[in-house]
């Protein structure tokens, strides 16, 4: 076990800071959800990273943060997120979610292919103490074909 992993173990409960993970986890997904990408920037550190665990695919920073969203949304212009689960600690935020939408553009080198599309994900917004915003996201799918090898 690695001496960060310790820590996050390590970290006690604080009201006040679970209020303040909650309610950042909330902005961003009201943000998300209205297309804000300034708005869903500005609860990211600016080194954050986007991450899809299955397929190895990166973003970094706030510029990569920007990139995954516009490219994410361009694909899927209609993509809904229904949360099925959550789960907030003072080491961040883990959703479960059913997400759809209608494959209109490319992503992740797959052409569109114009169906409407269904999968679930579980995401996990890594919290930053120091700096009281997410470092990004770790993002894990099923069923969605675009990603299962």
């Amino acid at each position: 076990m690695s001496e960060d992993v310790r820590e996050l173990l390590r970290r006690e409960v604080a009201t006040d800071e679970y209020d303040e993970i909650r309610d950042l986890w909330k902005r961003h997904s009201i943000a998300e959800d209205e297309r804000d990408l300034p708005g869903l920037i500005s609860t990211l550190t600016e080194d954050c990273i986007y991450e899809l665990v299955q397929t190895g695919h990166r973003w970094e920073g706030h510029e990569g943060a920007t990139r995954f969203y516009m490219e994410l949304l361009s694909a899927f212009p209609d993509i809904h997120f229904d949360l099925t689960g959550i789960v907030i600690g003072p080491q961040g935020v883990c959703e479960e979610a059913d997400v759809a939408g209608t494959h209109k553009a490319e992503w992740l080198g797959f052409p569109p292919s114009g169906e409407r599309l269904a999968w679930q994900v579980v995401i996990f917004f890594p919290w930053d103490r120091k700096r009281r915003l997410f470092r990004g996201e770790r993002v894990y799918t099923a069923g969605l074909p675009l990603v299962e090898s």
